[in-house]
C-alpha cells in the first residue's frame, strides 16, 4: 500500500526562497511548529503501539505503510527549508507521556483498547483537519509573498496528502461508533477521556508549545474566527461522539483549547529560535 501512496519525492522539491529574511521574520514560528509536529510522528507511532497492543490490520497498514513515511518526509522537507532560511533544526518531543502509558497499561483488555482506539481516531481526525487548514492558509500567505517555489513544491504537495489521512480516521471513527463495537459504558468513558485529555496537535499541555500553536493560529488569521475554526476541527466528534447533544457544532473543549493557545501566545510573544 505504501507504494501506492509514496512520500513527497525529495527531488521534486524546489527550496528556492525569494526573500529568506521576510519568510524567517514572518513565519519562523509557523515553520518550526509545522516541521516539529510532522517529525513527532515517531512519538505518535510509539503512542499507538502503547495504547493499541493488538491493532487491526487496517490500522497497522495505515500507520506503518502510509502515514509514517509521508509524515516523516513532510517534517524532513520542512526542516530543510528552515535550515536554508537560517533557522535551526526542529526539536521534536519524542517521549511518550504518563497519561498514554497509563491508558496503555489497561489497553491489554480488549474493551479498553476499543475505547483507546476510538480516541485515537478522533485525535487523528482533529489533527489532520488542523493540518489541512494551516497548510491552506500558509499557502495563501506564500502566494501573497510571491514565494511560488515553496508554495508549489513543498506546501501544496504536503497538504494534498493530509486529506487522505483524515479520510482514514473519519471512516474508522464512523465505523467504531456505529457498528455496535462500543457498549454505552465505553462511549461514556470515551467521552470522559476525550474531554479531559483533549489538546491541540503538538501542544503537549506545555505553555511553550501552546504559545507556538497560538502564534500559528494568529499568524495564519484564524484568531478572528475561532468558533469557525473550532467547528472545522471538532465537527466529526460532535456528530459521532456527542451525537446525543443535538445542535452541537463542536465540543466545548475544542474552543477552550484554541482560546487558551491564543491567550498564552499573547502573554509569551513570538517564537524565538535559538540560532
Amino acid at each position: 500500500m505504501g507504494e501506492e501512496h509514496p512520500p513527497v519525492p525529495w527531488d521534486s522539491v524546489d527550496f528556492t526562497v525569494g526573500d529568506p529574511t521576510a519568510m524567517r521574520t514572518r513565519f519562523a514560528g509557523v515553520l518550526d511548529y509545522l516541521a516539529r509536529v510532522e517529525l513527532e510522528v515517531e512519538r505518535n507511532v510509539l503512542e499507538l503501539l502503547t495504547i493499541m497492543p493488538n491493532p487491526s490490520e487496517a490500522d497497522r497498514v495505515f500507520y506503518a505503510d502510509v502515514w509514517y513515511g509521508q509524515e516523516i518526509q513532510h517534517g524532513l522537507i520542512l526542516d530543510e527549508l528552515k535550515r536554508r532560511i537560517g533557522l535551526p533544526e526542529s526539536e521534536p518531543l519524542l517521549q511518550v507521556g504518563f497519561a498514554v502509558k497509563a491508558l496503555g497499561a489497561m489497553a491489554h483488555f480488549e474493551q479498553i483498547q476499543d475505547v483507546a482506539r476510538t480516541i485515537y481516531y478522533f485525535t487523528g481526525a482533529s489533527t489532520e483537519r488542523q493540518a489541512v487548514l494551516a497548510y491552506n492558509a500558509f499557502a495563501s500567505e506564500l502566494d501573497a509573498m510571491g514565494e511560488k517555489a515553496v508554495r508549489e513544491t513543498i506546501i501544496n504537495p504536503i497538504k494534498r496528502q493530509e486529506p487522505g489521512h483524515f479520510a482514514f480516521y473519519r471512516m474508522s471513527a464512523e465505523k467504531v461508533t456505529t457498528d455496535g463495537t462500543l457498549k454505552p459504558w465505553q462511549m461514556w468513558l470515551a467521552r470522559k477521556l476525550r474531554t479531559f485529555s483533549y489538546e491541540l496537535v503538538g501542544t503537549h499541555n506545555d505553555p511553550r508549545y501552546q504559545a507556538q500553536m497560538g502564534e500559528v493560529i494568529t499568524k495564519l488569521g484564524f484568531e478572528r474566527e475561532l468558533e469557525v475554526f473550532a467547528k472545522e476541527i471538532g465537527r466529526l466528534e460532535a456528530n459521532l461522539l456527542w451525537a446525543q447533544r443535538n445542535g452541537l457544532d463542536f465540543p466545548p473543549y475544542v474552543l477552550r483549547a484554541l482560546r487558551e493557545a491564543v491567550d498564552v501566545y499573547r502573554e509569551r510573544g513570538d517564537f524565538t529560535p535559538t540560532l
